[in-house]
């Protein structure tokens, strides 16, 4: 039985080399030859497994950050605020931005992002 999501069916015709790169391609992906297709078809980041993990990392990095920078401000709220808590909210907001500057390498440029030389 058709699914009922994907109901349109396609004929297309590769040479050997394509048919075998779509393969190669689609596995490495871990994907049906299918779901690859309308992966690239589609080309939205977050479809991208690796981009996905990284966005998610990215989002449980923030929050950490965020946490500590609350425990700083509260410190600093009942007058018990130090140099040292103004260094570490310093390598705090450094981290951060290494971080977003290590995914905006790797994915955010269009000619050499990792996503598309698979």
């Amino acid at each position: 039985m058709a699914d009922k999501i994907h109901c349109v069916r396609k004929t297309l015709r590769l040479r050997p080399t394509e048919a075998d790169l779509l393969a190669e391609r689609a596995d490495k992906a871990n994907m049906s030859e299918a779901e690859y297709l309308r992966l690239l078809i589609n080309q939205r980041p977050n479809c991208y497994p690796a981009i996905r993990k990284l966005l998610k990392d990215l989002i449980n990095e923030m929050n950490r950050i965020g946490n500590n920078i609350n425990q700083i401000t509260h410190r600093n709220n009942m007058g018990f605020y130090s140099a040292d808590d103004k260094n570490q909210l310093v390598a705090y907001m450094k981290k951060l931005n290494i971080s977003i500057e290590e995914a905006v390498k790797t994915f955010g440029d269009n000619e050499n992002s990792t996503y598309e030389k698979r």
